[in-house]
């Protein structure tokens, strides 16, 4: 097999600095990492693409071949450069049976998955050789990510990429909501002429309120107020509006204002079920309500009575709080009890989970998580990790012959560099760096005047610290 290649480019923090919602970690959009410009475009200086291609390749020196398992149909864009590295990759179109997935993932050291499959703890305690999990989307919830962490597993996302598939799909619901579409098209199919325009709206002039002004409310809002709309935004910091919205200071001034309610907030124990009889109770009778972001955000029960009483005059969900692990005749009363009298509502769109479902927006998820994957394999390189400390240092050039990156995630307690530069002691350090999250710690060092052979004793050496979590030496 060949040995991984490195990744060409890597995102500069000025290209990471993006707002943030809710308390998420959000990353900048993958066109900056995913093009690499060859030196005849002359988009980057000559040296530049002259030190890109002089970079080293590195090689864990205890993993002959890096296993990855792909699972829920991750787009092709992303399976190639993974496969491209070398690394033996099995894609399967569908998530697994808890008990498969268990076996299955036993001897991986790369799992990709999307949001119906779900590592809890059981499932990654029986992971012998996982380094790094890749969620294909925005969302993380589906991983147990403090247990990750205190096992030295790297999880990645892509927390933008489909942002504006998501504002696409939201202003096309808010007109089909306004205009009734959805039940005039349903009379067609059964034959029904009914041309009617009572309580039909044009949204020009109407007030949009947007909770959440993260990557997608604030491309929303965009969008809204080209269409003539009012836009107001709820959001528990301070950001700064785009173009003429407004941001207010609490939820309930959003909704006695808004005609039209869209969510965009993250699973959060302060977000479940934040939307229920006392916010409708708030909301303008007439008023719309969409919901995109997860399923737990919305009680739907209190929707559904509040639908029935006039309250709200239509709604779009696009999430639920149970969803089908795979498609077929499965969303009804078995899965959510309340399913069967939502589906008879007027006026409501039901869509199954696809926000994000476009060739566009998958592609762009694919290649920006795949990236992150290859950076963390090949060079230990943390940026964009939920779980662990955001770290990086330069690539290796050839140049630096005899040269190994020590790779070294630890319990957060005294005395342990001291400890590890005692191990690394004997060889020259030319560059380190330390970071913690919590009780979990990620040392980086590149160590010059190391023969291969040493390497075994380095890594065992760093394998017997109590403070010890996982080693990785590349070289």
């Amino acid at each position: 097999m060949s040995p991984p290649q490195d990744i060409r480019a890597t995102p500069s923090n000025s290209e990471r600095a993006v707002s943030t919602s809710f308390g998420q970690q959000l990353s900048t959009s993958p066109s900056a990492a995913f093009h690499t410009p060859t030196a005849s475009q002359g988009s980057w200086p000559g040296h530049l693409v002259q030190r890109a291609a002089s970079e080293k390749q590195l090689k864990p020196f205890n993993t002959q071949d890096v296993k990855i398992l792909l699972l829920e149909n991750v787009n092709k864009s992303g399976q190639e450069i993974l496969k491209k590295q070398g690394y033996q990759v099995e894609a399967l179109k569908t998530s697994l049976p808890e008990d498969e997935l268990i076996e299955k993932i036993k001897d991986v050291h790369v799992i990709g998955i999307r949001s119906k499959t779900k590592l809890t703890e059981k499932v990654l305690s029986k992971a012998n050789n996982l380094l790094v999990v890749g969620c294909f989307c925005i969302g993380t919830n589906q991983v147990d990510l403090d247990y990750a962490a205190r096992q030295g597993i790297a999880v990645f996302n892509s927390p933008f990429a489909n942002s504006r598939s998501v504002a696409e799909l939201v202003i096309a619901e808010i007109i089909v909501l306004a205009r009734q579409l959805g039940d005039r098209s349903n009379e067609m199919h059964r034959g029904t002429w009914n041309k009617v325009s009572a309580k039909c709206w044009e949204i020009r002039g109407k007030t949009l309120g947007i909770v959440g002004y993260g990557h997608i409310g604030s491309q929303l809002s965009v969008l809204a107020e080209a269409m003539g709309m009012n836009v107001i935004y709820y959001d528990v910091v301070t950001l700064m509006a785009l173009g003429t919205a407004r941001q207010v200071p609490t939820l309930d001034d959003l909704l006695n204002e808004a005609d039209f309610v869209t969510l965009h907030v993250p699973d959060l124990p302060e977000t479940r079920n934040m939307i229920s009889t006392k916010q409708f109770e708030q909301m303008k009778t007439g008023a719309y309500l969409i919901n995109a972001s997860r399923g737990s955000v919305v009680d739907i029960a209190a929707l559904i009575k509040a639908m029935n009483g006039g309250k709200v005059a239509g709604a779009a969900l696009d999430v639920y709080p149970h969803e089908p692990a795979a498609n077929g005749d499965y969303f009804n009363a078995t899965l959510n009890s309340w399913g069967d009298e939502l589906r008879n509502l007027n006026n409501i769109i039901l869509t199954p989970h696809i926000g994000g479902s476009t060739e566009e927006a998958q592609r762009a998820i694919g290649i920006e998580v795949s990236e992150a994957l290859v950076r963390y394999i090949n060079q230990g390189i943390t940026l964009g990790s939920v779980n662990l400390p955001e770290v990086q240092l330069r690539s290796l050039t050839l140049e630096e012959e005899n040269t190994a990156r020590v790779i070294y995630i630890h319990k957060n307690v005294p005395g342990v560099l001291r400890r590890v530069n005692e191990i690394l002691g004997d060889h020259n350090v030319d560059k380190q760096i330390s970071d913690n999250r919590g009780d979990v710690a990620y040392l980086m060092a590149d160590i010059s005047k190391v023969q291969v052979g040493e390497i075994k004793d380095l890594y065992e050496s760093l394998e017997g610290l109590s403070s010890r979590i996982a080693t990785r030496v590349l070289y």
